[in-house]
């Protein structure tokens, strides 16, 4: 009876021992999987304040040709109506800016052009278009244009570049038809 008592003694701390180290366990993962949703809603929280705090300098080169554009309306405020002549360009395959070089960046663009007669010019200036607009999205990094204002940002770039390079009318707006980030 005696052996009875301890085997049953020793079943009764084995399965305290287990019941104990199996709450652990479970209390560790809770923890790790709390922690690990912290850090994913810390990292992709608010991408715009990491974009402008990253590029002070950035901000101040691009201030002035914002400040040229302050008489026309912003392009997301336009009613369609007002949208002029549309010039659709080939899509461009990119990779970013970025320390491991593996994400790219695959966007279409429409240039909106303030004359008909300025998709000639365009034509025969196509390969240097394509050739600018590639540098400068080779430049960004994920950061600089995954939000609305970076996007806004590079759209300014592309148009003041390509305004530079032309003469026969302006570049009033881009538009981006297609953006994906992978």
């Amino acid at each position: 009876m005696a052996e009875e008592e301890t085997t049953e003694e020793k079943e009764e701390g084995t399965g305290k021992k287990s019941n104990m180290l199996m709450i652990i366990i479970i209390a560790v993962l809770v923890l790790i999987i709390v922690i690990g949703a912290i850090v994913a809603v810390v990292l992709m929280g608010d991408d715009e304040e990491q974009a402008m705090s990253n590029n002070q300098p950035a901000t101040q080169q691009v201030a002035t040709p914002q400040k040229r554009r302050a008489n026309t309306a912003p392009q997301d405020s336009r009613p369609l109506s007002e949208i002029g002549i549309l010039y659709p360009l080939d899509s461009f395959t990119v990779n970013l800016k970025s320390d491991s070089g593996r994400r790219y960046l695959k966007t279409t663009l429409s240039l909106e052009l303030s004359d008909e007669a300025l998709s000639v010019e365009l034509d025969a200036k196509s390969p240097v278009i394509r050739d600018r607009i590639i540098r400068i999205l080779t430049s960004k990094t994920l950061e600089e244009i995954s939000s609305k204002k970076g996007k806004q940002k590079v759209s300014d770039q592309i148009q003041d570049t390509l305004n530079s390079m032309i003469s026969d009318g302006r570049i009033q707006g881009i538009y981006f038809t297609e953006f994906v980030i992978q």
